[in-house]
């Protein structure tokens, strides 16, 4: 998948009137700060955290928990774009994680993620417009001797095959 950069200079969070952290998540953040040696060092939980209360990290979340953290926003984002376990975005309610390691390329990957994305009308990283699903692929589902393997939200699918999608991909 390749890096897309977000212009978010145009984007004006502190003009929102409410908060993106609840009075809860907020607590629950604090509540951290005893059982680590620093502020930053309570950022992972923090991001979890937040996204559990949210289901994504919006900029107003970030800024909020950078201020929590006495950080730098820059340092919030950095971690934020470097694990693929956040999401700066809505993502659908099924997320379909495609395995790209070798074996699954071997096995024949490439073609499953195309179908995949020829039958959802989206590409790596984007969320069908209704919400339904998210495709990504990832580097590794540790399931080499059952490739293709394709995640869905908890449930892995394994030797995937084309004809497979319409079953793996229903709709709730």
């Amino acid at each position: 998948m390749a890096w897309k950069a977000t212009d978010i200079r145009g984007v004006d969070v502190e003009a929102q009137e409410t908060p993106a952290l609840s009075e809860q998540t907020v607590s629950e953040i604090r509540a951290l700060f005893d059982r680590y040696p620093t502020r930053q060092a309570v950022l992972l939980p923090a991001l979890h955290l937040a996204q559990a209360q949210i289901g994504y990290l919006p900029p107003k979340a970030l800024l909020e928990i950078a201020g929590l953290l006495e950080l730098a926003p820059a340092q919030v984002l950095d971690v934020v774009t470097f694990y693929e376990m956040y999401w700066r975005q809505p993502k659908g309610r099924k997320l379909i994680q495609v395995c790209r390691s070798m074996s699954c390329e071997l096995c024949g990957q490439v073609g499953l993620l195309d179908a995949i994305k020829a039958k959802l009308g989206i590409e790596e990283g984007q969320t069908t417009p209704d919400g339904q699903f998210t495709l990504i692929a990832v580097e590794c589902l540790a399931a080499c001797d059952k490739a293709p393997v394709v995640l869905v939200n908890e449930t892995l699918h394994e030797k995937v095959a084309v004809k497979d999608l319409d079953e793996i991909l229903k709709p709730e």
